[in-house]
């Protein structure tokens, strides 16, 4: 019988099928990402200067940006509905000067450094006081939202407002935080050692788990061990010890799910005023910055949309158990 699991930081409920009710293959939705380097806008000169250039690592403005920095935040009332200039910044970043599709293709040393140059990026947008949150994520594969180039790539926007998922995590962070005098997540880190059932790696300063109530199938967090609310200033140091799990992450995907199309999203701190925290003053105690993975594998449907219920049909205990048995 399936269970209706909670999701304990945010409040949501998901409906996880507790049997086998189909094989991992019936999700899978091969990519093949590797287009001809000569017909890759990436390959060829930029005119554009980059605004930031770190050994192989390149980061450019969008050419189609989503947010631009030609005008002031500013809010106008129309009646009901509230209007703003798409004020922020949107920047690409490319991970490699080669011709590669998938981050678990490049060299440690290489996805180390993308992890530095958006921790660079972050720290230099913090700066700006109109800025309250910046959010670094990537896309692979048309599923997940990327165009068929074949270079690997991300993003980086810096917003004025602060995402409503996030605000639900450090909402349910505090609540938890308030209530039991420690950090949700470091407890979370916790039980899932000691459970084992839902845990896929682990490193010095790393856990990749999936969650209790996993939205989508082999849904992937990746969870520091040393607590910190700051991607920026929690990954300092450690840089390798995140490429290192990522990248064999990512090979497991490759090779245990044929190549799926993924995203991830670093889910950091807000901040406000040039990097205080006004709005959630006791954040750096019950807040823990970490990363969401998400192969594409699976539709959202109408029940989903219409309830906000999500209904992943393999339990993560048996995804878990999947991604830790495939040899790479």
């Amino acid at each position: 019988m399936p269970q209706i699991r909670k999701d304990f930081i945010v409040n949501r409920w998901v409906i996880v099928a507790t049997e086998r009710g189909r094989r991992q293959a019936a999700f899978v939705s091969p990519v093949n990402q590797q287009t001809d380097p000569h017909d890759c806008p990436f390959c060829q000169p930029i005119a554009d200067t980059p605004l930031l250039a770190n050994d192989r690592v390149r980061v450019f403005k969008s050419g189609t940006p989503f947010f631009v920095d030609g005008k002031p935040f500013s809010r106008q009332r129309h009646g009901l509905y509230e209007v703003s200039s798409s004020w922020g910044s949107h920047e690409v970043v490319l991970e490699t000067t080669d011709h590669v599709a998938n981050m678990s293709d490049l060299a440690l040393e290489d996805i180390q450094k993308v992890f530095e140059t958006y921790a660079q990026r972050m720290r230099l947008h913090r700066q700006d006081p109109s800025i309250r949150y910046v959010l670094a994520y990537k896309n692979y594969g048309v599923a997940a939202g990327s165009r068929p180039i074949g270079h690997a790539r991300s993003q980086i926007m810096a917003i004025p407002v602060n995402p409503v998922r996030v605000k639900d995590k450090i909402s349910g962070a505090k609540r938890y935080f308030d209530f039991h005098e420690r950090c949700l997540f470091c407890d979370l880190i916790d039980q899932e050692r000691k459970d084992g059932q839902r845990l896929i790696l682990e490193n010095g300063e790393f856990l990749a788990l999936m969650p209790f109530a996993s939205r989508f199938p082999f849904e992937v967090w990746i969870v520091p061990k040393r607590h910190c609310c700051d991607f920026a200033q929690g990954i300092t140091g450690y840089e390798g010890q995140l490429a290192q799990i990522i990248k064999e992450l990512l090979l497991r995907f490759k090779v245990g799910l044929n190549d799926p199309a993924y995203n991830y999203l670093i889910q950091s701190a807000p901040f406000e005023d040039g990097g205080g925290y006004k709005e959630y003053p006791t954040i750096e105690e019950d807040y823990h910055w970490h990363i969401e993975l998400l192969p594409r594998l699976m539709r959202v449907a109408g029940f989903e949309r219409g309830t906000g219920f999500y209904i992943n049909p393999i339990p993560p205990e048996m995804t878990a158990e999947f991604l830790r048995e495939v040899k790479i």
